[in-house]
């Protein structure tokens, strides 16, 4: 079974950079689409990043495009997100998981990581 672990969180004013790193164990990852969400307070868990197994086709939601960045190593069965041009409303608990819009199945959800972005 797929375990993930998010880390790279914390607290950036407006326009700084952070990287998202989610760590798995588990013998799937590396033939799964993966993708990062993000859960603002009192709003659903949005699906912002994708990447597919191989690490050569990316998907970004409108929100996110041009300022974020995923990435894998699939040696480290680990996927990145690169966060750059951050907003205050990019605030939001991070998480990964497989790319719904593929995957038929998601995996457990990790405990994600807090990012906060001052005004």
């Amino acid at each position: 079974q797929v375990q993930l672990v998010e880390s790279g969180g914390g607290l950036v004013q407006a326009g700084g950079s952070l990287r998202l790193s989610c760590a798995s164990s588990g013998r799937t990852f590396s033939k799964t689409s993966m993708g990062w969400f993000r859960q603002a307070p009192g709003k659903e868990r949005e699906f912002v990043a994708g990447i597919n197994w191989f690490g050569d086709t990316t998907y970004y939601s409108d929100s996110v495009k041009g300022r974020f960045t995923i990435s894998r190593d699939n040696a480290k069965n680990t996927v990145y997100l690169q966060m750059n041009s951050l907003k205050p409303e990019d605030t939001a608990v991070y998480y990964c998981n497989a790319d719904p819009r593929i995957a038929t199945e998601m995996f457990s959800w990790g405990q994600g990581t807090q990012v906060n972005v001052s005004s």
